[in-house]
């Protein structure tokens, strides 16, 4: 789980990277688990790399900058329960309150108002597009069944990375080969699109890591990040991305990191 850190902590972070220590250890040192020293390093760098004064200015204009808790005032109620009548769903609520400048609760929490009064034999909830099935929040869920573990979101992913300004940055898929007989490990570099390949032995995490490392320790001083999608053959993430001293990001969940899945033939 990522923790805050504090400007002493961000300027040992530094020093540490100049001393080419590793972000095991430094997570170790700061007593953080290694998961928040990537967060870190990915959310506050700038373009010149990781200072710990724009790292502490950043995180503070991002926490500056999230929104605050809006109170479901009766006032609010009466016209969530208005526009709900008029056939206007909660999405739309919510964008339409933003754009008159009316203070407004979240969607989640107008679903929440609706099915509370579903319960109390209310008719709110036919006024939604789908009624059968009740609404579930589809992200920050508890319900993590199949996800990876301390996975880092595409979102926190550096600028420098989405303009392909900078070499370093690398893309990782399977390829899985006609009947599922064999599959290989590719590694593209967003910037020059060179490709590295490897054939796997499985689809499975270990076996995945261990390629994916033996394909680019030799090229490990042009690794700066890697971006996978969700498959769970990239589990051992954290292995990959300890060895070769890279970032390492996922894709949005159903939203591959590349365009086109190729289907081959292994020979």
């Amino acid at each position: 789980m990522y923790t805050h850190f504090t400007p002493e902590s961000r300027y040992e972070i530094y020093e540490k990277l100049h001393e080419n220590v590793s972000k095991q250890e430094i997570a170790s040192l700061l007593g953080k688990h290694i998961s928040s020293v990537y967060r870190e390093l990915a959310r506050n760098r700038g373009h010149r790399g990781y200072r710990p004064k724009q790292a502490d200015a950043k995180a503070k204009a991002r926490e500056a900058a999230k929104p605050r808790l809006v109170r479901f005032t009766v006032a609010i109620r009466e016209q969530v329960e208005q526009w709900l009548r008029e056939d206007y769903s909660p999405e739309q609520i919510v964008g339409r309150a933003r754009y008159e400048g009316i203070a407004m609760v979240s969607h989640e929490r107008i679903y929440q108002h609706i099915w509370a009064d579903k319960r109390s034999d209310g008719t709110l909830y036919q006024h939604l597009r789908h009624i059968p099935k009740k609404y579930r929040k589809r992200y920050g869920s508890k319900q993590e069944r199949g996800q990876i573990p301390n996975r880092v979101s595409i979102d926190e992913r550096p600028p420098e990375v989405e303009s392909r300004e900078e070499l370093g940055h690398w893309e990782i898929d399977t390829v899985i080969g006609k009947s599922h007989d064999g599959a290989i490990v590719t590694v593209v570099e967003r910037t020059s699109r060179f490709t590295v390949i490897g054939k796997l032995v499985g689809k499975h995490a270990e076996p995945c890591a261990e390629k994916a490392i033996e394909l680019l320790q030799p090229l490990s001083d042009k690794v700066k990040s890697i971006t996978a999608d969700n498959g769970k053959e990239f589990a051992k993430f954290e292995r990959i991305a300890e060895a070769l001293e890279a970032l390492f990001f996922f894709a949005h969940p159903y939203h591959s990191c590349r365009a086109v899945k190729f289907f081959i033939e292994i020979l």
